[in-house]
């Protein structure tokens, strides 16, 4: 059990024991049909700031919603949850999200957890001054393989933050699982909780337009993950010869991002490992699973949760759930 009197900003890294399989992971995703390159990767330093811009775009409404909902309702929602002394942010970035809550929770800690320590440590930093008697710290850690937080929190109440719909990454199966393992993190805290951001179905059109937007920031943001593997791994993908497409699949209940090959070619993924992509052939790299009320209460209610409450924004476009 770490010490109550860690110094403010402190940052623990969780992600380095896996580092020395990422290469064959990443090789054998890109290897697979269809290939896929996992969410992770876009999170960069550059990512990061192209994913800042994404929210700003005025084709990306869940952002400003989800701020629009929070703000109505935050008094409420406070109130809900009870004394929290430790404050979780699950994909914490930048920590503007979870800021604008510090005043009103009023938590003892605040515990930032992402995979980009770069954008962890310039949050910390600058939210220190402004919230003198809250412990900081940043985790570095991947979703991906799990949420090893037992040895980081403490015994007090801690409330899980998961906001801006990032639950969707997950498949409903692998939604169920992450949710499974915060419960778990929640029940030998008493009064523990989860607050969790969660976009609604809605119209195709406007769906399409939030991640392929006019600008081609997104764009920008899909071919990056590119630019991050060939610097990270040293591989020779030609950012140019693969087009972002991200559209709503509405049988599958999700939007879909991949990367499709302009024509025929050739990547080289190190040694004498390489990756034939036919011309239209696609990398899906991303996933954002939308849901109705009833069915992200089901995911909630098999993960565990029981005590479920939720608060909705105009024509039921967003969901904020607050679950013991």
């Amino acid at each position: 059990m770490p010490d109550d009197k860690v110094a403010a900003g402190r940052i623990v890294d969780l992600s380095a024991g896996r580092q020395r399989d990422e290469r064959a992971e990443v090789v054998a995703r890109l290897l697979d049909s269809p290939a896929t390159i996992a969410p992770r990767w876009f999170y960069d330093e550059l990512g990061c700031a192209l994913y800042g811009a994404i929210c700003r775009l005025p084709e990306y409404y869940p952002t400003r919603t989800e701020v629009a909902l929070f703000r109505e309702h935050r008094g409420a929602i406070a109130e809900a949850a009870g004394a929290v002394r430790q404050f979780v942010d699950l994909g914490a970035g930048d920590c503007c999200k979870a800021e604008s809550w510090l005043p009103f929770l009023e938590p003892a800690r605040y515990v930032a957890v992402d995979i980009a320590a770069h954008e962890l440590r310039r949050a910390l930093d600058r939210m220190a001054p402004d919230f003198p008697s809250v412990e900081m710290l940043g985790v570095v850690a991947d979703f991906q393989h799990g949420l090893p937080l037992d040895d980081v929190l403490d015994e007090r109440a801690a409330l899980f933050f998961y906001p801006g719909s990032s639950i969707g990454n997950f498949t409903p199966r692998e939604a169920v699982a992450f949710l499974r393992e915060v419960h778990g993190l929640c029940k030998p805290r008493p009064g523990s909780g989860l607050l969790i951001g969660v976009d609604a179905k809605k119209d195709r059109a406007l769906l399409d337009a939030a991640y392929d937007d006019a600008l081609g920031v997104t764009a920008a943001f899909n071919r990056n993950a590119l630019a991050h593997l060939n610097r990270r791994f040293g591989f020779d993908f030609a950012l140019d010869a693969f087009a972002h497409r991200g559209f709503y699949n509405e049988s599958a209940g999700r939007v879909e991002m991949h990367l499709e090959s302009k024509g025929e070619q050739v990547v080289r993924l190190g040694g004498d490992t390489v990756r034939r992509f036919a011309r239209g052939e696609r990398i899906h790299t991303e996933n954002s699973y939308k849901y109705a009320a009833a069915e992200f209460e089901a995911l909630l209610a098999e993960a565990g949760f029981d005590r479920v409450r939720r608060w909705t924004s105009p024509g039921e476009s967003y969901f904020a759930f607050l679950a013991a």
